[in-house]
Formats: structure tokens, sequence, C-alpha cells
């Protein structure tokens, strides 16, 4: 066997089989730098998140409320309200407890810079962490394996997925996106270890979905589930190439080697991080109309059609949550050109490096396509609208384009890999062109027995050495170049604004009042146009979430269509459709005609809050009702009758006992590993105004 080059830290030098000569790595003291490496290269994936994220975000970091589509976040949201207002189907449940929870610390902008900060830092280290595994294990981090995960990481949460949800305020579905390579991770592990262990694991890597709710689980058992059942042994290099790395090799594997103890473990572990929200959607009554299923199917955003759009990662229901640029012929050619790159990646990694989820993560990928093209075609939406009817929570599938979520994680690690590949650097046991630093190696992958090595430190590195770097960092920055509408704030659509005094007046008044009462409010539509908030935005009602208590709103949802014409969806709170039955609201105003203060105070309401301009002051000489704030903006009514039907407000069981077990698990999770979703390993270890529609 072929002896290794003299080297620093003791390695062996000299003749084969003269004693090593101690350097400054000997008797376990090992320098800075040695130190420092394994550092530098955990911090890594972290820091591509975070710079992804500032880049992306600009201005919406800054203080303020940045108020979009679904994304309502107000100053000091009640704890208690969001556990008792849960009506409908309590799909946000999860998230808006969070937010509570966070904003007793923190002021509520704040909070909102943090959570949507951490979609970008949490993804974009799963993500790295996951390529690097797949492509290299840690060890001794190579710099082509780093500049590989760094542009995993960044592919991953730069995007037209990404930036879609994000322009529809969908923030945290993304959380929940940013957690899947690390549940992938995660059930890979659990083949390894004990089920304990495993379960433990799976929990601590599912917490981003369990604070992003109903979809944001479903989209993890989407994307694990194939992986549990088709994990397969990392068999490292081909039976044609070179040997791998000994840390490279697959670990044996441990109790939960069998397929159906790996899927029923995380099953479990979805069914735990569910509970706050499934518990309560089982007596909620709420209802799904199946005409969403149309209304929400994928759409065109590029040149390339629906199917292609989706492939690009695009093709959301909504136009106007396209960031600006994208689908114009050149940028669309670009991402293109990327996709078909990172698919090229994706097939060379699974023949190459081998990784034990690979098989599993791209039949997840293929069969979130189909569904995403479900709604597309019409025996698709009669499958769905079959399936809703069965059970509302099939809602979910409505939203087709969500499901190429996974197919975002198999274009970001192939571009990973196909970063590696340019470079010049094989996966672990393939072959390729020598790279900068690297030993020459012979047979079984030992250094040459001459002792040189192609592109040496302190060598001249050839020209072909040195374009295949540059190209290779120009392929990891495309991601960036192919969508450049996603910077700072998406062009200032993300730009942060702050409430008008008469919504904190309001908000004060109502948190002074301890009598009981909902508060109603109108417009009677969902989606209104906010022009205090310094441009003209489409966002749910702030209002819906600014009062701690019950609060009474229009959860159907207008969504305008490609003709010009409109569709109506259904809302899923049954209380909703019984106000609007007692209200019978003006179709083009959203205003009742003259409402009666008897009525209102026999269906529970103590305060009306019309937060918009409104011409028809339909309170004026109506008995029982007075005006108790007014702004431009926000009129503040109270129902004066004494009367008020109001039940006191309550937590109901169901909430309280599956948010305490869901809790407690993730607790438990990570106080028995001692760590967070942070630092936790991702696999295996191998080495040490008005009423406006929703544009369609």
């Amino acid at each position: 066997m072929a002896a290794r080059s003299g080297a620093a830290g003791g390695e062996p030098g000299g003749p084969a089989g003269a004693p090593a000569t101690p350097g400054p790595g000997a008797h376990g003291l090992r320098p800075w730098s040695a130190r420092l490496r394994p550092w530098s290269a955990r911090l890594l994936p972290w820091a591509v998140g975070l710079l992804a994220g500032g880049a992306a975000l600009g201005p919406a970091l800054g203080p303020g409320y940045v108020l979009r589509y679904d994304m309502v976040f107000v100053p000091d949201l009640s704890l208690g309200t969001v556990l008792a207002g849960a009506d409908g189907f309590p799909r946000a449940v999860p998230s808006d407890a969070v937010v509570a929870a966070l904003s007793g610390l923190l002021p509520g902008d704040a909070v909102q810079a943090l959570l949507l900060l951490a979609v970008f830092a949490v993804g974009g280290a799963g993500a790295a962490d996951l390529s690097a595994r797949a492509l290299g294990g840690r060890g001794p981090a190579r710099a082509g394996v780093l500049a590989a995960s760094a542009a995993a990481g960044l592919a991953y949460v730069w995007n037209p997925f990404v930036a879609e949800r994000l322009l529809l305020g969908q923030w945290a579905m993304l959380l929940g996106y940013a957690g899947l390579p690390w549940v992938v991770g995660a059930v890979a592990r659990s083949a390894v270890v004990r089920p304990a262990a495993g379960f433990a694991g799976l929990v601590r890597a599912l917490v981003p979905a369990a604070v992003g709710g109903f979809s944001s689980v479903v989209l993890a058992g989407l994307t694990a589930g194939p992986v549990a059942v088709l994990r397969t042994r990392g068999a490292g290099a081909p039976a044609d190439g070179p040997t791998p790395r000994p840390e490279a090799a697959a670990l044996p594997e441990g109790p939960g080697g069998r397929w159906w103890v790996r899927t029923g473990l995380l099953l479990l572990a979805l069914l735990t991080v569910a509970l706050p929200w499934l518990l309560p959607s089982l007596t909620s009554g709420a209802g799904t109309d199946p005409g969403g299923v149309e209304a929400f199917a994928a759409r065109s955003d590029t040149p390339f059609g629906v199917a292609g759009s989706l492939l690009l990662l695009g093709g959301v229901w909504n136009s106007g949550a396209v960031p600006p640029g994208y689908g114009e012929p050149v940028t669309a050619a670009v991402r293109m050109l990327l996709c078909l790159m990172a698919l090229a990646g994706w097939a060379w990694s699974l023949r190459r490096a081998r990784p034990a989820f690979g098989a599993g993560l791209s039949v997840a990928a293929a069969v979130g396509l189909v569904i995403a093209l479900l709604g597309t075609t019409a025996p698709g939406r009669e499958a769905v609208a079959g399936l809703i009817g069965v059970w509302p929570g099939f809602g979910v599938l409505r939203d087709g384009q969500l499901y190429v979520a996974p197919l975002a994680l198999v274009q970001a690690l192939g571009l990973g890999a196909a970063v590696l590949w340019l470079a010049g650097s094989p996966a672990d046991g393939a072959s390729a062109a020598p790279v900068v630093g690297a030993r020459s190696r012979g047979a079984g992958g030992a250094p040459g027995g001459d002792g040189t090595a192609t592109g040496r430190a302190g060598s001249p590195a050839s020209p072909v050495v040195l374009w295949r770097v540059v190209v290779a960092v120009f392929a990891g920055l495309l991601p960036v170049v192919s969508l450049p509408g996603l910077l700072w704030g998406a062009g200032g659509a993300l730009a942060p604004a702050a409430y008008p005094d008469a919504w904190l007046e309001a908000q004060r008044v109502v948190a002074a009042d301890e009598r009981p009462g909902a508060v109603l409010v109108l417009p009677w539509s969902a989606y209104r146009g906010v022009d205090w908030s310094g441009r003209p935005v489409v966002v749910l009602d702030p209002a819906t979430r600014l009062f701690d208590r019950r609060t009474v709103w229009n959860d159907d949802l207008v969504v305008g269509t490609p003709d010009g014409g409109a569709v109506v969806v259904t809302g899923e709170d049954a209380r909703a459709r019984e106000f609007a039955a007692l209200l019978r609201p003006d179709p083009a105003t959203g205003l009742p005609e003259s409402p009666d203060a008897g009525v209102l105070a026999g269906a529970g309401v103590r305060y009306v809050a019309v937060s918009a301009p409104v011409d028809n002051q339909f309170w004026s000489g109506v008995d029982g009702l007075s005006v108790v704030v007014e702004g431009d903006d926000m009129v503040l009514i109270e129902v004066q009758d004494q009367h008020i039907k109001a039940d006191k407000a309550h937590v109901p069981g169901l909430e309280v006992t599956g948010g305490l077990v869901t809790v407690g698990a993730i607790i438990w999770s990570m106080a028995r590993s001692g760590s967070s979703l942070v630092f936790q390993c991702s696999g295996p270890s191998s080495g040490p105004g008005a009423r406006k529609e929703i544009p369609k």
C-alpha cells in the first residue's frame, strides 16, 4: 500500500513503515485552524440561509407590520383568543398560538420579522446539511462539498415556490416547508438508531411543521413517507468505481431498519404534532367548498404551460403572488436551464453518492407533481371534490401547487450535486477531474505512490480547473439570477406599515371591557384593500385578529377568474354563515341596510368594528348603537342592549389537550438528546379600503 506524503498533524510520512513524526496536532493538541474547521462547516449553512433571508426580505425586517393576503400580524395577539376562537377547520391554531406566545415576550413586528427570517435560515441550513451528508458526509469537510451544500441551501429558499407563497402571505406553511430537509434526514437516521431515539428525532424535526399547521404536516408526510418506506442502504460508490472512504460507507441498520418500523414511527410523530388542530377539527362542524378545487388549481405563469410552470416550481393559482419579472421569456429560459441542470445533478447523485433517502424522495417529488396537476384536469377535479365530500380535511388538496415542495428539495439537492460535478469534485467514490488542493489517489482511494498531486496547494491551478470553478460558482448563483424579483422584499411588495391610531385605540377599548360579547367585523368580506399600509394591498382584514375576544367575520373568498368573472368559495365557519343570514348585507358594499341592535345583541355581539372607509353610515340614528372610536378607516360601535346573550369566552378542552401533548412531546424529544432543531444531525453521522377580489 502506498504511503502518505508528509503532512502536518502527525500523518505518516517518508518511506512505507517509517514511524510517524509528531506534528502540531500530536497528543490531542490540534491547531486552532483545525478546531475552527468543523465549526465553519456547521455554521456555513445557517449563514447562507440568513444572508438569503436578508436579501429576500429586506425592508420586511424593519419596524412595522407586513400585511399581504394571508399574512396578518397585529400588536399583542392574545393566546386565549386564538384558542377560544378556533372556528371552522382550525388549521391556523398552531401558528397563531406560537405568535401569541412570542408576542408576550417581543413586540408583534419583531415576532413577524423573526419568523420570516426563520423560514430562510431553517430551510437553507437543512437543505445544505442534507446535501453535504449526501455528497460527502461531515468529517474533514472538503471545499467542493461545502460549496455544493451552500448552493443547495440557496436553491431551496430562493425559488418561485418560496417567492409566490411568501407573496401570498403563507409564512406558516413556508416554515413547515423549511423543515422538510430536517424531516427527511430524521427518517433516514431512524433506521440506524433505537425506535425511541428515532421517534424523538422525528418529533424534533417536525417542530416547524407543528407550527405551520395542517398543510405543513401534510407536506411533511408526503415528503418523508416514501423515504420511510423506500429507504436504501447508502451504498457509496458503484461497483465499477473507486472504493469509497471508510467514513462514507453506510452505517449498519439498527432496530428501526425495517420499513414498517420507520413508517410507524413517522406516522406516530405526525399524529403527535398534528393534535393541536386535529382534535378540535373533529367537533368544529366545518365544511369545505368543493368549488374551490377549480378556483385554487395551478395556473401557468411561464411560457411553458401549467405543467412546465409546476416543473419550474411556479404555477400558483393567484396571479397577484407572482414576483416581479418572473415568467418573462429570458428569466423563464434561465429558470428552465437551472431546472434541467438540477435534475441532471440529482440523477448523477443517485448513481454516484447513492443517498439512503434518494429513491423515496424521488417518489415523493413525482407524487407531489401528480397531485399538483389534479386540479388542471376535469377527472382530477372530480376526484378531489369526491374526497372533500368524504372529509372536509381533504380540502387541503385544492391548492395543488403546494405539492411541488418535495420537487423543490430534489432540485435543490440536485443543483448542489451539479455544482460539485462542475467544480471537479466527485461525490464519495465517484471519479472526476482533480480539484485544487486534492491529493492524487491510486487504487482504493490512497494517495499516489509518487506523492504528487494535480493542483496541489502552492502549485498554479490550471486554466481548466479555474474555468470549472467559475462555471460552478455561476451555477450556484443561478437561483438568484433567474429570480431577481424576490430581491429586497420582492421589489418593495413586503414593505412594513404601522397600524393607525384609531385601530390601536379600538383594540384598547375592547380589551378594557370585561363584559362578554363578540366583535362583528364589517364590511362583510374577508379580504380588502388596506390603503394606510403605504401602498394598496389586498390582505385578510387585520381586524379579525386585532381584538382579545371572539370575532365574527365573513370567511368566504372571492377569486377572480381569467375571463374577468369571479368565483365565491364558501368559507368554513358555520357561525359566519348564520350571521350572513341575520345581517343580509348589500353584496356591493358588504354593509347591512339597517341593523337591529336587538338582533345583534341576541346573536351575542358586543361591538361592531367597521375596518374600512365607508360612505354608508348605517349606524346613524339606530337606537342601541353608539360610536366609541371613530377614525378614517376604523369605527368601533358598541351595542348598548343590556341583555346581550353572550357566552363567556372559554378555551375548549380539546385544544388544551392536543396542545399539551404536542408541547410535552417536543420538550421530551429535545431533553432526550440535549439538543434542539438547530444543532441536531439531519441524518446518520458518517464521520466524527374597498372590497377587492383576489386576482386569478
